[in-house]
């Protein structure tokens, strides 16, 4: 299923619409958080710019990854790792 739900919401490395059902949504983070390095920190430009290359709304998939402890921020809300709880290499 993972692989399928891969194949419709993604078109040559992009992401082309955020699925409405919550099991696809997981499916795409899990697919896009494979872009971050699980060992490195992240300054905010950083993170925009990997998001960006995969989907132009970036703040939006951001705030999903944040939301749903994909990525983990500091209080100051500058610096972002990968939760190596949620990540699954």
């Amino acid at each position: 299923m993972n692989g399928q739900v891969i194949q419709t919401f993604f078109k040559e490395g992009k992401l082309i619409q955020i699925p409405k059902k919550e099991g696809k949504k997981l499916i795409i983070f899990n697919e896009i958080i494979q872009q971050f390095d699980i060992h490195k920190q992240y300054s905010e430009k950083e993170v925009n710019e990997i998001i960006q290359a995969i989907y132009a709304d970036f703040a939006i998939i951001r705030r999903y990854l944040v939301d749903y402890r994909y990525l983990n921020r500091d209080r100051a809300g500058t610096i972002y790792s990968v939760n190596k709880e949620q990540s699954q290499d």
